[in-house]
């Protein structure tokens, strides 16, 4: 039985529909994809360029690794002492790093978060500070960010800066700038100014190192 003029029209309609119908949703898929991979799989490469600051002398200050979410910074002497017979000027040290950050084409990153580990030995009365900021060349420094510690206390600490989605601040697209971030220790003396006070960020105490987790955007 052959097929009616109708039906072979009903059925050509039908089929280009059908092509149609699977030639929009193919880019439509491969667009929620490209939506959904906002972070590149390469990992980003950091490099120490510049050093300042009394708690980071030359070569103290290093990269230990990095991958595609964070890097780490290794301190190998930054401590801060009050007290005992420690230097009137050993009370506050402050190291402030400048890094080149190598990262995939496409993409920008801006610090979501830092983990900051170090040791604290402070007797009764006395006190203790850790502060940080960072800031991309050409921009103004962030506003710092204080952990503050009351003796007595002798223990390993561990502080963390965290930031909103809103407030983080984003490497410009299309250019390199240099990172910089800042920190700073402070050790203040108790009511017995014969006993000393510490507080450190120095992997030669056995301590991990400062870690900077990245948040990633996609440059249009």
């Amino acid at each position: 039985m052959r097929n009616s003029p109708i039906h072979v029209k009903r059925a050509v309609v039908a089929a280009v529909a059908t092509v149609c119908a699977l030639a929009l949703s193919a880019p439509a898929q491969a667009r929620s994809v490209e939506k959904a991979n906002a972070s590149p799989t390469d990992k980003i490469t950091v490099k120490v360029v510049t050093v300042n600051g009394s708690g980071c002398p030359a070569g103290t200050a290093s990269i230990p690794s990095s991958d595609d979410t964070s890097f780490r910074i290794r301190y190998r002497d930054y401590a801060a002492e009050a007290g005992g017979n420690s230097d009137p000027t050993d009370f506050r040290k402050n190291c402030q790093l400048g890094l080149q950050l190598d990262i995939p084409q496409g993409f920008t990153f801006a610090i979501s978060s830092i983990e900051h580990h170090g040791r604290i030995n402070i007797k009764d009365g006395a006190a203790a500070l850790e502060r940080s900021s960072y800031y991309f060349q050409g921009q103004s420094n962030t506003k710092h960010v204080d952990h503050w510690y009351d003796g007595p206390l002798n223990k390993k600490w561990v502080a963390t800066d965290t930031w909103a989605e809103a407030d983080l601040i984003w490497a410009p697209c299309g250019v390199s700038r240099i990172l910089n971030v800042n920190t700073e220790l402070r050790a203040y003396a108790g009511s017995d100014e014969s006993e000393t006070n510490s507080i450190s960020m120095k992997y030669t105490d056995g301590e991990v190192d400062t870690i900077y987790h990245v948040s990633w955007k996609q440059c249009a």
